[in-house]
């Protein structure tokens, strides 16, 4: 694998082995007993994806090179190629990297001799969210296959819906799309029911966030959460076991009502906590495929945790 951009380009053999480490990880400390060096090139405003990354380095044991653009060369007119490849030159081993173009990758596909990992690219593709998901799904039910999935919401700026979809319908799921209209995205060929439909016949509901910075029209909130949202109503006619996903940040009120939020059926907050584990999972598969690493250079520890 020369970068890690796409879920697609995980075999389901890989996905299953990056799950599993990663539950390793959260019962087990691991590091990485060489010293290297992870660079966060975030183009974008992140929370979870940024600081979760940085968590999953430190248990790692990697040194963090942290970059904040409004402060870099880019002001300068540097390429992103040459940012990149700066990291590269000072000694980064690995270089994870959002951007708010779909295809960013395609500027690094070649020259850069360092692993890059897709930390969200545009409205295209997020898959490490992916991977947490996956985790958080895989827990609760210990398989994929004939879970009824809905992905609700702004399908059509949503790279994590685009990632997603793919990787469940690969792995056995039954995989259906909500959206109001004009928050479709007819590029994605799966069935679309109505929110309704969708909370009833549902295992798993995976809420989406209004990407209001991604609209020219700034009211697509008002009565949304009557409309096309996650009710309390709605939530009482969910299946006793279904679980409600959202890969934040949460507009709460609209997506989803406010008190749904940390209910019994949510596994959001858990969606976060699995972030960093998958993380890690990640970073030891893509160094160890680069031959940065090999399996003896990741020591285990049992820890006295969960």
């Amino acid at each position: 694998m020369k970068h890690f951009f796409s879920i697609n380009q995980l075999t389901n053999q890989e996905i299953y082995r990056i799950i599993q480490n990663a539950w390793k990880y959260k019962k087990e400390n691991a590091t990485v007993s060489k010293q290297l060096f992870a660079a966060n090139l975030f183009f974008e405003p992140s929370t979870r994806t940024k600081m979760s990354f940085i968590v999953a380095e430190r248990k790692l044991g990697l040194e963090v090179l942290d970059f904040h653009a409004d402060s870099s060369s880019l002001k300068k007119g540097e390429s992103l190629y040459d940012t990149v490849k700066t990291f590269e030159s000072i000694g980064a081993n690995v270089a994870i990297i959002r951007h708010e173009s779909d295809d960013w990758i395609n500027e690094l596909a070649s020259g850069i001799n360092i692993p890059i990992i897709n930390a969200g690219a545009g409205k295209k593709e997020h898959p490490t969210q992916c991977l947490l998901d996956l985790l958080t799904i895989y827990e609760e039910f210990g398989t994929f296959k004939n879970l009824n999935i809905v992905i609700v919401g702004d399908i059509i700026h949503s790279r994590v819906a685009k990632s997603n979809a793919h990787a469940l319908r690969r792995l056995g799921a039954n995989v259906y799309l909500s959206a109001a209209p004009g928050f479709e995205d007819d590029s994605l060929d799966f069935p679309y029911v109505s929110i309704d439909e969708a909370t009833q016949i549902c295992d798993v509901v995976m809420l989406l966030r209004i990407q209001h910075e991604r609209h020219t029209e700034n009211n697509q909130h008002v009565k949304y959460l009557e409309q096309f949202g996650l009710t309390k109503e709605r939530k009482n006619k969910m299946k006793k076991n279904a679980i409600i996903l959202h890969p934040a940040p949460i507009n709460r009120g609209v997506e989803i009502d406010n008190d749904l939020v940390e209910c019994d059926q949510s596994r959001i907050f858990k969606q976060m906590n699995n972030g960093v584990y998958v993380r890690m999972a990640l970073l030891t598969h893509v160094l160890q495929e680069w031959g940065i690493i090999d399996e003896n250079l990741v020591k285990e520890r049992y820890s006295i945790v969960g």
